[in-house]
């Protein structure tokens, strides 16, 4: 298992190419599932759990991993099907998604894939898992269903969206109040969050759950003669998402003459380390890793600051 993970150096190279490798396993069944390699740190046997007292129903336990102590969740349970049992020849995938890094127990890990996001599609709605899946895709006629880890977490460990009074009290922000912006996630838990910080400011939002629909609307709002750099205060888009990644979303708005001058800011839970350095490869104005009410009001902070007499 410790191989399944060397194809990831490579990853770099998809940034901008609408592209990504995902990591496909089973959990209690048949039905193939995928996270994104970008979030997996390493895949392997499940080394020896600790059982901790009032935990919640999907943590089986806690391993020690290089001195490092994380919980180990119950992909299976999480999403809404039936619980897996842990034992020694179980696998755990760890993976790191907004500043944390958890372990997911899984039935088994399938391979690594290298996929466009245009072969990625939106779930269907319905009941059930499908709440957790942000995407669904077709290999070797199989339906692979992509998980929205960022749900699963934050049913485990909500995160707050409630800006500091220090923050609030900027006098600057007033200037945010009635302007407008662009939110582009697939993530219904990363829109509301978004949504529920930015409210607090007064600011007018948009929604869009791939980088292709946000594009489209922002081609609608300039072939109707919308000056868009007046129209939008700024853009928040994740990195990963069906379709039209936020890499390829930001280099389309680049070659619009139109959208070229908008203020993009990636807002992903990837790694910061990673996105640095993509951030300047397509031209992203700032980066910002999930879920940080006082950083995203400094990143507006920041913005509403351009446009004041120096």
């Amino acid at each position: 298992m410790a191989g399944i993970l060397d194809s990831v150096d490579q990853r770099t190279q998809l940034v901008g190419e609408n592209r990504l490798e995902i990591l496909m396993f089973r959990l209690a069944g048949r039905q193939l599932f995928a996270i994104n390699v970008f979030k997996v740190q390493e895949v392997l046997q499940l080394p020896k759990l600790t059982l901790m007292p009032q935990r919640h129903p999907f943590v089986c336990g806690v391993v020690n991993l290089r001195g490092q102590t994380l919980p180990v969740i119950d992909l299976s349970q999480a999403i809404g099907m039936r619980p897996l049992v842990p034992d020694e020849r179980s696998t755990i995938i760890v993976t790191e998604y907004n500043r944390s890094v958890q372990a997911f127990l899984v039935g088994s890990v399938d391979r690594i894939l290298n996929l466009n996001w245009e072969s990625i599609q939106p779930p269907p709605g319905g009941a059930g898992r499908q709440h957790y899946l942000t995407a669904i895709t077709k290999v070797e006629e199989q339906i692979v269903e992509v998980i929205d880890v960022e749900k699963v977490l934050a049913e485990i460990v909500p995160m707050s969206t409630k800006v500091s009074a220090e923050k609030l009290a900027d006098p600057l922000l007033e200037k945010a109040r009635g302007r407008e912006v662009l939110l582009v996630d697939d993530s219904s838990v990363a829109l509301s969050q978004l949504r529920d910080t930015l409210s607090q400011l007064g600011i007018r939002m948009h929604m869009a759950s791939d980088g292709l629909k946000a594009l489209n609307l922002l081609k609608k709002w300039a072939d109707s003669g919308e000056v868009m750099t007046d129209k939008l205060l700024m853009i928040f888009t994740d990195a990963e998402m069906p379709e039209m990644d936020g890499y390829r979303l930001t280099s389309e708005i680049r070659n619009d003459p139109r959208l070229r001058d908008l203020h993009v800011v990636l807002h992903t839970s990837l790694s910061g380390s990673f996105n640095d350095a993509m951030v300047k490869k397509v031209g992203c104005d700032n980066f910002l890793s999930k879920f940080q009410p006082d950083k995203l009001v400094d990143v507006i902070r920041q913005r509403l600051a351009l446009d004041e007499p120096s």
